[in-house]
């Protein structure tokens, strides 16, 4: 069961992940000869508030994805009315866990967004498969999946 320890900043609790194309979209891309892409490195805020994971548009330009789909999101900047966001799908790896494991999604649906000071949201489309302790004394979280 990997196990990742996570110190809280001045931004929140930020945990590194992989985003990469998932396996069907890297057949694909090998079936038609184009290269590839490597999987990005990028930040993510722990938001137990988020329904969904989101992703930040600059990371997943770096992806040659293409949406899945729409869903309407309601924010604290979108009132009453629920915002229509486009959904990709990704491949997501936590990498290091104490333990030396990792934690890898195959398949994962998440939301295009915008973000300062982060990349994206870790939301509770992932955290529903783990243990998470918020450890405020220590300004710690531990994130057993």
């Amino acid at each position: 069961m990997p196990d990742f320890s996570i110190v809280i900043g001045p931004l929140g609790a930020l945990i590194l992940v992989h985003i990469g194309v998932t396996a069907p979209r890297r057949q694909a891309l090998l079936a038609a000869n184009e290269p590839v892409p490597e999987a990005v490195l990028a930040t993510l805020l722990i938001d137990t508030g988020a329904s969904i994971s989101g992703i930040d548009a600059g990371v997943l330009k770096g992806l040659p994805l293409q949406p899945t789909g729409v869903i309407g999101l309601l924010t604290p900047t979108t009132g009453a009315t629920p915002q229509q966001t486009p959904t990709y799908d990704v491949e997501l790896t936590i990498p290091g866990g104490s333990d030396g494991l990792t934690y890898h999604i195959a398949a994962l649906a998440v939301t295009e967004g915008h973000f300062s000071g982060h990349q994206g949201l870790l939301g509770r489309d992932v955290l529903q498969a783990c243990r998470m302790t918020y450890n405020g004394l220590d300004n710690t979280v531990q994130l057993s999946f």
